[in-house]
């Protein structure tokens, strides 16, 4: 009898056990992004990249799991703290997401605070990666963003640019940044700077229009400036030859809600519209992409599945090493070295991607052409054009 005690005892404790062990496999991930606020198109892109990344990853690791929890953050940065600390009361043992860089400093430093690895492509500061922050990670850069920009200038030819550029950091940043090097290379650049508060662009386009008398404006800013920026040009018609932005741009989403704003503009893009793939990794993105989402990927879903499918390989190394819970998920983050939808992507101490350098699209058509580097390019530069001709 008391053998078949110990049996049962035994037996139990290994089903706890194994239990416990099929519980262990599954790892709760936070998702903190702008799904309503001034931000929302592009939280909104980078959420379905987050969410597709689960989906590949579950079905290709065979070994661990992972959920997605995700909290909005209001495209605000008191909310984006209040969110981490929302997803690490729920257990979360990183963080993916983010977007805009006076909301990601918070969020990351309340990240670091509670010592949770947190990944992005929707902030270029260069302050995010130069304060401390030991967990933070991004795949994309200002200096990514200003090869793409500069060398489409480049080809172009323009020889002078009117910068149109939000206060905040990052925009401003990179604005000086580019007018700088424009400068050092004999071009005109004249720049303006507004509060992002502003919705009435018409003073700073006549500038551009009566005073500036540039080739090529260079907006600077977010979804909500570009379509204000290129309103006001729409109206006022200045004798350009081309409007160029940065990030959130070249989407299908602008193409689709503002199509009379969006012909001929260009804006950084790292894929065409509809999207082509040859790689596996690629392949999967997208079927799994449209599968769940019965549309073509963009760009923006596209770092947001990088970012995530980096961090989700190297929980699982670390689970692997079983290293979660003691700073195993950061020292895997940093071991990362692998050629990703974007490139390579490798990150230096302070959690930066040295490699990364972005593409320039033009939207052409209803659909996003790259245009730079001729290496990628999928089609020709239209250069003069513009939204209103």
């Amino acid at each position: 009898m008391k053998s078949l005690y110990k049996k049962i005892a035994l037996a139990s404790l290994m089903s706890a056990a194994l239990a416990g062990a099929a519980r262990a496999e599954e790892f709760l991930v936070g998702a903190e992004l702008p799904l309503t606020g001034s931000l929302a198109r592009v939280g909104a892109g980078m959420q379905e990249g987050v969410m597709v990344a689960a989906e590949v990853f579950n079905k290709t690791n065979g070994k661990h799991k992972i959920k997605i929890i995700t909290v909005d953050d209001e495209s605000a940065p008191a909310k984006a703290i209040a969110a981490v600390e929302k997803l690490h009361s729920q257990g979360v043992v990183a963080i993916t997401g983010g977007y805009g860089s006076n909301n990601i400093a918070p969020a990351s430093d309340a990240a670091n605070k509670l010592n949770l690895v947190y990944i992005t492509s929707g902030g270029v500061d260069d302050s995010l990666v130069t304060s401390g922050r030991k967990n933070f990670f991004r795949i994309n850069n200002t200096a990514g963003y200003e090869k793409a920009v500069l060398g489409l200038i480049d080809d172009v030819g323009a020889k002078s640019v009117s910068i149109i550029y939000s206060t905040k950091e990052a925009t401003s940043d990179l604005a000086k940044s580019i007018q700088k090097v424009l400068e050092s290379k004999g071009i005109k650049a004249a720049s303006h700077s507004f509060d992002p508060a502003i919705t009435d662009f018409k003073p700073i386009i006549n500038k551009v229009k009566l005073q500036d008398k540039s080739e090529l404006v260079l907006m600077s800013g977010y979804e909500n400036d570009y379509v204000g920026i290129l309103r006001a040009a729409r109206v006022l018609k200045p004798n350009l030859k081309a409007m160029v932005g940065v990030w959130s741009l070249a989407t299908p989403k602008m193409a689709a809600e503002f199509p009379d704003l969006m012909p001929n503009v260009f804006g950084t893009a790292l894929l065409p519209f509809p999207a082509t793939f040859e790689s596996a990794d690629g392949k999967a993105f997208s079927e799994t992409y449209k599968q769940l989402y019965k549309k073509e990927p963009d760009y923006l879903g596209q770092f947001g599945y990088v970012q995530s499918m980096l961090l989700f390989e190297a929980i699982a190394r670390a689970a692997d090493k079983g290293s979660v819970k003691s700073g195993g998920i950061a020292e895997e983050m940093r071991k990362t070295n692998r050629e990703t939808l974007i490139g390579r992507v490798q990150f230096s101490a302070n959690g930066d991607n040295p490699n990364f350098v972005h593409r320039m699209g033009q939207h052409q058509d209803k659909k996003i052409v790259i245009v730079w580097p001729k290496a990628n390019a999928t089609g020709k530069i239209a250069y003069p054009a513009v939204p209103w001709q």
